[in-house]
């Protein structure tokens, strides 16, 4: 269960400072939020810690000092059980490598979160794979045959585009996307942020899109440069 009164953040991240062991600090951040359906722009280059943030909000990680609320959750205080929850019932994540299961077809690895979340699953109904053949539709993939594949053997851009099916599979709160069009040409690439975006309004949820490539900015409600609200510059 969510807290009663959930603020107006999906994400809020204050007096954040994290460090490898035996290392200098990475992060270092006074204040940094994501309103509950808002689209927003990390921009940061390689190595300036993006991804390093990202496992910090997913509760992953854990703080050295400060506090990383989700959805009025304090990832940092939550025993493991409730962090794996919040997870799974609230965050759509499109990893930077895709993450996917190699020896599961494609409908298998979009319809993989419901079998982790019981609220995904009931938001979804009994057509799971009705559901996804529609996210799969609306990314591009309308090639039936490709449904009982195994994902290894797709194209790397099919991939990428399975796996952001995945994260939007059962409406969740809050999509997180890591780098998730550096396999797609200019066209498609635009057209794949526009999708993940309306896919995202339809529901409600929050869209966190972190890139290093700075002239996607412009298609988002908001974009911040990791570099201003970060204090150090060590490669994460």
């Amino acid at each position: 269960m969510l807290p009663d009164a959930p603020s107006t953040d999906a994400i809020r991240v204050e007096s954040l400072r994290f460090a490898w062991p035996d290392h200098p600090p990475v992060l270092d951040i006074d204040r940094f939020t994501l309103a509950r359906g808002e689209k927003l722009f990390l921009r940061g280059p390689s190595g300036s810690g993006k991804s390093t943030l990202l496992g910090l909000i997913a509760g992953v990680l854990s703080p050295e000092t400060g506090t990383v609320n989700v959805l009025g959750n304090d990832m940092a205080t939550l025993s493991a059980a409730r962090r794996d929850r919040v997870r799974a019932d609230h965050l759509g994540v499109i990893f930077q490598m895709f993450n996917l299961v190699p020896y599961l077809s494609v409908t298998g690895n979009v319809t993989l979160p419901l079998h982790f979340s019981p609220a995904r699953r009931a938001r979804v109904g009994k057509d799971t794979e009705g559901e996804a053949r529609r996210l799969l539709g609306r990314l591009g993939l309308t090639d039936a045959t490709l449904l009982d594949r195994r994902v290894s053997d797709l194209s790397v851009g099919q991939q990428q585009r399975v796996a952001a099916a995945r994260a939007l599979m059962g409406g969740p709160d809050i999509v997180i996307a890591d780098e998730p069009t550096s396999a797609l040409d200019a066209d498609a690439r635009d057209k794949f942020i526009e999708l993940l975006s309306e896919e995202a309004g339809r529901t409600g949820a929050a869209l966190l899109f972190v890139s290093h490539d700075a002239s996607l900015a412009g298609q988002f409600d908001r974009a911040v440069d990791l570099a201003d609200i970060n204090k150090v510059g060590v490669s994460a």
